[in-house]
């Protein structure tokens, strides 16, 4: 018969896990919402004993670590990560709620010409991948997103992307007629005043 699991240590091992760094009882205890923790930590220790990760203690604060004998499996050279550009958002958005599109296309919805290294970092970063050429004069090259862009944003599929009610609800887009209404507020003239 298998155990169910103790709440307590599930709720330490969420908090452990989800940490930017390792924490101490105390705070581990404000987190969960508890007075003390009693022998949970070592516990929980010994749950992950001879696994790939283990629950370690160094100066008295907690975190998870690869297992010693395992480190040479996540020999791996990091990279720096690059911020993206406000053209490289915007570009990554127009493939997203327009694949499969071509460069044209993007330039027309942006109003400028984009830089292809603004295509090469989206390439680089996999969050958008070459999908094929379009039957048209000069067969350009067209774009779409990837797996990769789903998982970064924790997105099932592209029908999870925001729809114009959400990013108008978040406050991420005004409305054409509460901008202009806006602007009319702003000079201190009403659209009717005009003759």
């Amino acid at each position: 018969m298998i155990e169910e699991p103790d709440n307590l240590l599930r709720a330490l091992e969420a908090a452990l896990f989800a940490a930017e760094e390792p924490m101490s009882a105390a705070e581990l205890s404000t987190v969960i919402g508890i007075d003390a923790l009693g022998d949970a930590l070592p516990r929980l220790a010994a749950l992950y004993a001879g696994r790939g990760i283990e629950l370690v203690e160094r100066g008295g604060r907690w975190h998870f670590q690869t297992a010693a004998d395992m480190a040479h499996i996540l020999r791996r050279t990091r990279e720096e990560p690059r911020k993206l550009s406000r053209a490289g958002i915007e570009t990554l958005a127009i493939i997203a709620y327009h694949e499969p599109v071509s460069r044209a296309e993007i330039e027309a919805i942006r109003g400028v010409q984009i830089s292809k290294g603004t295509l090469d970092v989206l390439l680089e970063a996999g969050w958008i991948r070459p999908a094929g050429r379009r039957e048209a004069p000069g067969r350009p090259l067209l774009y779409a997103t990837t797996p990769s862009f789903l998982t970064h944003f924790g997105l099932s599929s592209r029908r999870d992307l925001p729809g114009i009610a959400d990013l108008k609800a978040a406050g991420l887009l005004d409305p054409v007629d509460l901008a202009f209404e806006q602007l009319q507020m702003e000079t201190g003239g009403a659209p009717d005043d005009e003759e």
